[in-house]
């Protein structure tokens, strides 16, 4: 798409005054998004967008520009506004790209182009038929299905130049019931990396049972009690502790600002012997996956805190810069518009060898959590508050009767310090993760742990 433009003489311009490296990101993103809400078509969204950046690196600081023309005096114009800004040794090397392919691959069995827009109008449809038929106290159903397919190209002063394609499906289902003046909601979500494969009547259905199973579960559950008590978080609430809790204070931005409890701690115990933090964009069909980050650097495992030690931040080009490192291919950016920055992919802690069974069974009296909500955490502190959308009481080693109303408050870098059970299975949870002003597409996940101390929300008996 992008190969006939003088990639060379634009890179080679946007060095003329000074600088390090210049980079050209081409992308070609292809996107629908059907939303259905009170039983009608609340949005269809079927589009295109198209467009260049270009992004020169001056010693620690950057400069950034984009555009939607495509044209050679457009981009020679970006080039010369973006290289005013450096400065420093004039670059007067020969820029010869070289094609870098990828040594991993997620093939997609249906792209998302190929099913035509009623057909998937028409799915989502019945999908909203069997949410409302499951039960008459349902007052609300809302399901979103999304598909991108993002078409990325990549070239820098370094001779680099590489294709980055990847195919998102997504499908999530929101239900409210009602009992007098209460409303309680359910959610559950499908996606990743992946095409309109994914979208089978059995999936999207499991979807919909599931969001309104959890709805109904809080209909006859009675209130958490509060207090500090030991907490089983289960693999089937995915990552999302781990994801807010910790991941962001692993980012390299942060703490190369001071924005983070994890700065100047290489090599230090952060966490229990039993804890150890991956980040692998390699891994097929996840919703965080790639081939290449935004910043043409190859997906990569990443291990960032092994058996409690922090071993690595999370890095883009920039902040290995920085820091006397190497990117990790962790510079990611929502589009075109906006210039890369770190970001977690797919974050998760690594199974351990207890028997997620035995972890329940250990518990005298406590809260199982099954599913996270929504939360708040302070990403300088670690401090965090979340909702727990479905939980069980703990009594005598086996789980209980549900209980809604619960929350976990905590301090995220303190938790993991005194996890002490960490499962043998591991369970995913995908989303789209918010940091200055941009939005990527991520999973996490997380085994079943025990926390042997943790504050509860609820009420005080």
């Amino acid at each position: 798409m992008f190969e006939n433009l003088p990639h060379a003489i634009i890179l080679k311009k946007t060095l003329g005054k000074g600088g390090d490296f210049a980079e050209l990101f081409f992308e070609n993103s292809r996107k629908v998004t059907i939303v259905l809400e009170d039983k009608k078509i609340d949005k269809i969204v079927c589009g295109i967008q198209q467009g260049v950046g270009l992004r020169l690196i001056f010693g620690f600081d950057s400069a950034y520009g984009f555009t939607n023309d495509l044209s050679f005096r457009s981009l020679d114009q970006l080039a010369s506004q973006v290289s005013q800004a450096g400065f420093g040794k004039i670059f007067d090397e020969s820029i010869n790209l070289t094609n870098k392919k990828s040594v991993v691959c997620f093939p997609i069995q249906i792209e998302p182009t190929a099913i035509p827009l009623e057909e998937k109008i028409k799915r989502v449809k019945e999908a909203e038929k069997l949410a409302y038929g499951l039960d008459a106290r349902i007052v609300q159903a809302r399901l979103n299905y999304s598909d991108i397919q993002r078409h990325v190209e990549i070239s820098n002063s370094l001779g680099d130049y590489v294709v980055n394609p990847a195919t998102l499906t997504t499908f999530s289902v929101s239900v409210t019931v009602q009992k007098d003046n209460e409303l309680f909601r359910g959610y559950h979500s499908l996606g990743g990396h992946a095409g309109y494969e994914l979208m089978t009547p059995e999936k999207m259905e499991e979807v919909v049972r599931i969001a309104v199973q959890r709805a109904l579960l809080n209909l006859s559950a009675d209130r958490a009690n509060g207090g500090t008590m030991p907490v089983v978080i289960s693999s089937e609430a995915g990552g999302t502790m781990v994801h807010e809790a910790v991941g962001h204070g692993l980012e390299a931005d942060l703490a190369g600002e001071g924005l983070s409890v994890y700065k100047g701690k290489i090599g230090e115990k952060v966490a229990s012997d039993k804890v150890t933090v991956v980040e692998d964009p390699t891994l097929p069909g996840k919703r965080g996956s790639y081939l290449f980050d935004d910043e043409g650097i190859p997906s990569q495992k990443a291990v960032l805190i092994e058996k409690g030690i922090l071993k690595n931040y999370l890095h883009s080009r920039l902040t290995a810069k920085k820091m006397g490192g190497s990117s990790n291919a962790h510079g990611r950016r929502e589009s075109f518009e906006f210039r890369p920055i770190v970001r977690m992919a797919n974050t998760m802690i690594a199974p351990g060898n207890d028997d997620p069974a035995e972890i329940i069974r250990s518990v005298d009296k406590g809260l199982f959590v099954k599913m996270m909500g929504g939360g708040q955490v302070n990403t300088v502190n670690g401090d965090f508050i979340f909702e727990v959308s479905e939980g069980y009481r703990i009594e005598h080693g086996k789980i209980g009767e549900p209980v809604r109303g619960a929350t976990l408050t905590g301090n995220g870098p303190e938790i993991i310090k005194t996890i002490d059970k960490v499962g043998n299975d591991l369970g995913f949870s995908i989303g789209t993760c918010g940091k200055d002003g941009q939005g990527v597409p991520v999973a996490d996940a997380m085994p079943t742990v025990l926390i042997p101390e943790m504050v509860v929300g609820g009420v005080v008996s």
